[in-house]
């Protein structure tokens, strides 16, 4: 098939078909309801089902029912929404019931507004729910790149029985790009689904779906049971990609939308002679740490993000130390400018080229 053109919204719920999914459960919310929208009118037309459900709460409810039977199930929404969904979230990954869940996030807090922002980092890293938990987040920065990363986010999620999460802003979800969906990807050996509700039909004994330990010696193994799940996970699931960081003395650190800009940047302030590259995640968890060993001549480290520093915790920790941390944002749905961004690094470097 050669490339179509196709808004984001509905290139991730193709995505999803592609991948296997046949089970959505969501509620409109702007900026991603044209996904539950292309999703309601194309899954029926393949023997899939689609729900939309009275309320976020029930929507990732019916996530857990549908991947606790071993399905291939997927929800989304944007940034109150997910926060609504956090509880059934850590319900997911208490039970490790595999699904995906996709935010396309929209400025906060609260309500917000329907402009692209970055403002979630914090919720979706760190889990917005309650006990020892980690989920895998993608954080493309294309369309394509989207598409291909929620593809594979149903075979990790199955991998690791875990949910997936896939970082997106409200721009991707909005911009139309061409995508192809035959790419040549990676192919994992997934386990048996022998843990699924799927009926005894008299041949076994009864799988149980459950998050609740009532015994504190149990409870603790299942954690670190889960733990070293996780650890494993940070061991072979990170992604990211390096940008003429080989000589730069200052480099940016960005993901998503604002990695797009960067590279502009970038480009543009090399034309100009000064050594700068991009270290861009393309995992924010397992957040890639170990690039920041591989920035040999860098003196700064400039971090640029839709809001006002969430991820500058995690460069600091990458850094531990070695460079000065500086940030440019703008919160609330405001995109920073590549004009803002050269002249803030130009400062930063003293305007040493």
């Amino acid at each position: 098939m050669a490339k179509i053109l196709m808004k984001g919204n509905e290139a991730f719920g193709k995505a999803a078909m592609v991948a296997g999914c046949r089970y959505f459960f969501g509620y409109p919310i702007t900026p991603q309801s044209e996904l539950p929208e292309y999703l309601s009118r194309e899954l029926p037309a393949i023997g899939g089902t689609f729900v939309q459900a009275e309320s976020e709460v029930a929507a990732i409810n019916m996530v857990y029912g549908a991947g606790g039977c071993g399905a291939r199930v997927l929800t989304s929404s944007s940034s109150p929404g997910i926060a609504l969904k956090q509880e059934g979230i850590t319900y997911c990954a208490g039970a490790e019931v595999p699904c995906v869940v996709l935010n396309v996030v929209r400025g906060g807090p609260g309500l917000g507004s329907i402009q692209p922002s970055q403002s979630d980092y914090f919720m979706t890293t760190r889990g917005g729910g309650d006990g020892d938990y980690r989920t895998p987040v993608y954080a493309p920065a294309s369309v394509q790149e989207a598409c291909d990363m929620i593809i594979d986010a149903f075979d990790v999620a199955e991998m690791y029985r875990t949910p997936v999460l896939v970082l997106l802003d409200g721009m991707i979800g909005q911009m139309m790009e061409p995508v192809d969906f035959d790419k040549e990807r990676k192919v994992r050996q997934l386990p048996p689904k022998d843990w699924a509700t799927t009926g005894t039909k008299g041949e076994r004994k009864p799988n149980i779906i459950n998050s609740l330990y009532l015994s504190p010696e149990i409870l603790e193994e299942h954690n670190y049971h889960l733990q070293r799940k996780y650890e494993l996970i940070e061991k072979e699931e990170v992604q990211y990609e390096m940008d003429r960081t080989e000589d730069a003395e200052l480099v940016f650190v960005a993901y998503g939308t604002m990695a797009r800009v960067v590279k502009n940047c970038v480009n543009d302030l090399r034309e100009e002679g000064y050594k700068v590259g991009l270290i861009r995640p393309k995992t924010v968890w397992p957040y890639p740490y170990q690039a920041f060993d591989e920035i040999p001549a860098c003196k700064n480290l400039f971090v640029v993000e839709m809001s006002l520093g969430q991820m500058v915790e995690d460069v600091k920790l990458g850094s531990n130390g070695r460079y000065p941390v500086h940030f440019y944002g703008r919160p609330g749905g405001m995109v920073p400018e590549p004009k803002e961004i050269m002249a803030r690094a130009k400062d930063i470097m003293g305007g040493v080229k």
